[in-house]
């Protein structure tokens, strides 16, 4: 099953017993922070969970699919989530 910002608002109204205007909030909020910060091109580290890095990927060879005729792809920057030790424990059952 996927999760969705409301899955994650419901589970917050549900647990932390906040009304469903403050768990909009804390959800919106907490991703924005995480967004921003991505964007500034500084690393997310969520202990217990993972760490969200920034990446710079080069240029690099690549081919049309549809074509078959060779292209260079540009340098971008890409988002890696590393998972913590505590999560890799939970999602192999120890």
């Amino acid at each position: 099953m996927t999760i969705t910002k409301s899955n994650l608002t419901d589970a917050i109204y549900h647990q932390a017993y906040l009304s469903k205007a403050k768990s909009i909030q804390t959800v919106e909020t907490t991703l924005e922070i995480i967004k921003h910060t991505l964007a500034d091109g500084e690393d997310v580290l969520i202990t217990g969970f993972g760490k969200f890095q920034v990446k710079d990927k080069n240029p690099r060879k690549g081919r049309n699919p549809q074509t078959g005729t060779d292209m260079t792809l540009g340098a971008h920057t890409v988002v890696r989530f590393k998972r913590s030790g505590v999560l890799k424990g939970r999602l192999n059952g120890k």
